[in-house]
């Protein structure tokens, strides 16, 4: 979340960075209440430093009656105290609760606006494919290759499940080793982590586990909560831990299912694989210091870039634009892939994203570095960003890698885990 005493100290950026990103938030109402809670802070220390210096009287009484009204005034004290406690509380918890809900500041080099906003900032080295005939989209290819089948993952558990098949699995196991070996071979610790995750976790991330907006599955009168992506139980490894600066940054790259219920999602650039309520994905997360996460940012962007310039899949890159950010967000990037089956004529769809949270999750979770020589802790930055989704990935592979005899080529990058070079015609 964002630091309170910014906040308090700079309300009209606040707000205008909300409003930049298009978010409702009562910035004034926090000012205020602020206000008043440190009015009864101080109330409840004046009254708590009442009580002990009446206590001290209290041996010194002369007589019964003196000690007894000695006694009587301490105890009202306490309670004074204790009741003006209560209100500060209280005030701390609604503080709280409109403070969770401003979002991270915004990078000055964002574009102000939404989704259509987005600035291209580079194609990937791989172009357009040109087609000599009608290409088929990716749930076409399935049915060809016998890849897939959503009518059986529908049976099973319902509408946005599916099973892959064949070459289909291999092409999906893949892609799991291809990133992980990329990203260990340059730094990477390789993690898989928990399915689930506690409802603390996932707020201190900046996710909402419960109620009607949410897009995650909860698990009935429990805490727990299927994650839906990596960056959830990477970044609550180092909840409420402090780390030695020299350790940073810390960089890992989990492995993990992931759930999403995406309510509301539909039509025809959302069918198939593109949009579905469980996926595998190899993320990136890292944990810096504040002067390195910029640097990190656009690490995390060239590596993203290299995976899928390895996959001979043509993308480009966006500068999300300020109205499209989550909420921890200060800056993202997307991998945009082409994707010939997307729409009538092919579209670009997202198959990555890496962003930039500066110490907003970091803040939330209560994790911080220690700097050698230096007193007290700082909060670290923590940067997420997707190596490879491998549904999404899969679509892009096999739209664009696809021949007019109905074989599909295989990445060079992929054949050694695939075992082959194409996925031939039946």
């Amino acid at each position: 979340m964002l630091d309170r005493k910014y906040i308090i100290q700079n309300p009209d950026l606040v707000r205008q960075n909300c409003e930049r990103r298009g978010v409702q938030c009562d910035v004034g109402r926090i000012v205020t209440l602020d206000g008043q809670r440190l009015e009864k802070l101080r109330l409840a220390e004046d009254l708590n430093r009442q009580a002990n210096a009446t206590s001290k009287l209290i041996p010194k009484a002369k007589d019964d009656a003196e000690r007894k009204g000695l006694i009587e005034k301490g105890r009202q004290l306490r309670e004074q105290k204790e009741a003006a406690q209560r209100e500060h509380d209280a005030l701390e918890q609604q503080i709280a609760e409109l403070q969770t809900a401003i979002p991270n500041l915004t990078h000055p080099d964002v574009p102000t606006g939404g989704e259509d906003d987005a600035k291209e900032l580079s194609r990937g080295k791989t172009p357009k494919p040109e087609f000599d005939f009608k290409p088929l989209d990716h749930v076409a290819l399935g049915e060809k290759h016998d890849l897939f089948d959503f009518e059986a993952g529908a049976r099973v558990s319902g509408a946005g499940f599916y099973f892959l098949k064949n070459a289909a699995v291999r092409l999906d196991l893949a892609l799991q080793q291809f990133a992980i070996s990329f990203l260990g071979e340059r730094g990477f610790t390789p993690v898989t982590t928990p399915d689930l995750a506690l409802t603390p976790i996932l707020q201190g991330i900046g996710f909402t586990p419960r109620g009607p907006e949410t897009q995650i599955y909860s698990i009935e009168n429990t805490e727990l909560n299927l994650v839906g992506t990596a960056e959830i139980t990477l970044g609550g490894m180092m909840s409420g831990q402090t780390i030695d600066a020299q350790l940073l940054p810390m960089r890992l790259c989990g492995l993990s299912h992931c759930f999403r219920t995406e309510a509301g999602a539909a039509g025809r650039a959302t069918k198939g694989l593109y949009r579905v309520h469980q996926f595998t994905k190899v993320e990136m997360f890292a944990f810096t210091t504040a002067e390195d996460s910029d640097r990190a940012h656009d690490e995390m962007r060239e590596l993203e870039c290299e995976i899928f310039d390895a996959l001979e899949v043509p993308y480009r890159v966006v500068d999300t634009a300020s109205g499209d950010l989550g909420g921890p967000a200060y800056r993202k990037f997307d991998l945009e892939a082409w994707m010939p089956g997307r729409g009538e004529d092919g579209a670009w769809g997202e198959v990555t994203s890496t962003s930039n949270c500066t110490d907003y999750q970091a803040r939330r979770l209560n994790v911080r570095c220690k700097r050698s020589g230096q007193k007290g802790t700082e909060f670290v930055h923590t940067l997420n960003g997707t190596a490879v989704a491998t549904g999404r990935a899969m679509i892009a592979i096999l739209e664009n890698h696809q021949r007019a005899d109905g074989s599909i080529v295989i990445p060079k990058s992929l054949q050694p885990w695939v075992g082959s070079a194409s996925i031939e015609a039946a």
